[in-house]
């Protein structure tokens, strides 16, 4: 197959319509992909083991700053926040939800200034940061409409599963956002001037133009891309290349990429369908590129790997260049060991260096440069590791909890259940319990930290936040959870999505 240049970059007008003609123009070679892709990623022989023909090349990554300097962070700068303040919640009450209003994704975009949240009925929210650093809402509109598959006889959901923001390049905003079957491009602007029609006489003399005349502050959204019929299963990911003009998008058994010009062919780079579907053993969990190398590309799986992929060493990614997993411990497994070691996302550092992946039970953070095991290992629902058979029976075992970094790399986040979620001090070794309430909150209310424990512990210790109130794991409502967050990249602040309410929470030191 045959990947697609643009002749004319998203850089300059990503609202571009492209004609027939031009799509002929822009199929290259993966050969001049390779070329252009760049030659900076090193290679280095992986430790010996006691099979030596098992050695494989693994890539190395430029070294980069510690996760205490990130982003240009110094050391001897203050560091990350020590407490946590109520700022704004957008929703109605608990007992108001509908299924469609529950929200399914949330995403900042590259400046932190707007927030986007889509929701299972298809609708996007956009929030704009005013001055005194509340979100208001800029924009609302639907993304998708429920459609049937005739041919399957099935019904495609209008459920908004990701959401990801393209770099601005001019006065508009654009987004990609996705359902099951189909990735769209959204071009976001305003409009404050409106067309006044020329009142021209015709037996005149004169020619009169049209003129823009001041008008009202009007946002619109305009779809300007539709990228279909390339997925036989559902969509699980998107990711934005850090070159802006490609875009992945991953669903159970398939990676492809695509060019942001190019609607109607996308190139098939990872494809882990086998000839035989009853031997089908995993399937394919998330996938994101990395934030600076746009030849590398991660994708997670349903038995708790993560895959390293490199596009210039080949055309389909079938064979990975690095692969991130722990050795299964033979005395601990169980029937719930493949579920629960199911990775529901995985995220690079803003600095390009670390990866962040997200189980069942556990937040784990790899070394680019250390596949054997991770670095560390942060326990989020280890209350739970003598319930599996009552989460499964309810299926609350399956849910997919995601995670995300701080802008700075030294704090990383998860949501649980009961509205909790958590944040581990990478610096300090340290972790927080909060919650995501309405009751008894204004603007700046500091949280109190939670401590789950299981039914007959001894009362919590001292965290750092202060004393924890406890909260027993059998009273925990699984109903309401935070399965959706996302931090601003550069600020203390962190949108979580809690059914239908979207909660904003500041941090302090």
């Amino acid at each position: 197959m045959k990947l697609m240049e643009d002749s004319s970059s998203v850089k300059n007008d990503v609202s571009m319509d492209i004609n027939s003609s031009d799509k002929n123009n822009l199929r290259a070679s993966t050969s001049s992909v390779s070329n252009s892709l760049g030659n900076d990623l090193k290679y280095r022989i992986a430790d010996s083991s006691s099979d030596s023909s098992s050695r494989r090349q693994q890539p190395v990554l430029p070294a980069s700053q510690p996760a205490d300097s990130a982003n240009g962070t110094s050391p001897t700068e203050a560091g990350p926040p020590q407490r946590w303040l109520f700022s704004q919640v957008k929703g109605t009450a608990w007992e108001e939800v509908s299924e469609q209003d529950i929200i399914s994704c949330v995403e900042f975009n590259h400046t932190g200034q707007l927030l986007a949240t889509g929701d299972k009925g298809g609708r996007i929210v956009v929030f704009q940061r005013a001055s005194n650093g509340l979100y208001n809402v800029y924009s609302t509109f639907t993304s998708h409409e429920p459609e049937f598959d005739y041919l399957k006889s099935l019904e495609i959901e209008e459920k908004i599963n990701k959401i990801r923001w393209l770099p601005r390049q001019n006065a508009a905003h654009c987004l990609l956002s996705t359902n099951d079957k189909t990735v769209k491009l959204w071009r976001v602007s305003e409009k404050d001037r409106v067309m006044e029609p020329p009142e021209a006489d015709p037996e005149g003399p004169e020619l009169r133009l049209p003129r823009y005349a001041p008008a009202e502050l009007v946002v619109e959204a305009a779809p300007r891309r539709v990228f279909a019929n390339a997925h036989t299963y559902h969509i699980n990911a998107i990711s934005v290349n850090s070159d802006q003009e490609t875009f992945l998008s991953a669903d159970d058994l398939r990676v492809n990429l695509w060019h942001l010009q190019i609607t109607d062919q996308s190139y098939n780079i990872v494809d882990i369908k086998p000839a035989n579907m009853e031997d089908l053993t995993e399937v394919i969990t998330a996938a994101e590129f990395h934030p600076s190398h746009c030849h590398l590309f991660v994708y997670s799986s349903s038995k708790g790997s993560v895959r390293l992929c490199d596009m210039r060493q080949r055309a389909l990614c079938d064979q990975h260049a690095a692969i991130y997993e722990e050795a299964d411990d033979p005395a601990n497994r169980s029937f719930f060991s493949e579920i629960i070691s199911s990775i529901s996302d995985v995220k690079f550092s803003h600095s390009g260096r670390y990866l962040l992946s997200r189980d069942y039970l556990q937040l784990k953070v790899w070394d680019m440069n250390m596949c054997k095991k991770p670095i560390e290992v942060y326990p989020v629902h280890e209350h739970f590791r003598r319930n599996l058979c009552a989460l499964y029976e309810n299926d609350c075992i399956f849910d997919k909890f995601e995670c995300c970094w701080s802008g700075d790399d030294k704090l990383v986040f998860t949501g649980s259940y009961n509205n909790l979620w958590r944040v581990f001090n990478r610096q300090q070794g340290s972790e927080l319990t909060l919650e995501a309430s309405r009751d008894g909150m204004s603007p700046g209310t500091e949280l109190r930290p939670r401590r789950v424990v299981q039914s007959g512990s001894k009362a919590p210790q001292q965290n750092p936040g202060g004393l924890a109130e406890p909260v027993s794991a059998d009273s925990l409502d699984l109903q309401k959870k935070i399965l959706h967050l996302a931090c601003h990249p550069g600020d203390s602040c962190l949108a979580l999505a809690a059914t239908n309410n979207l909660y904003m929470i500041a941090g302090a030191r």
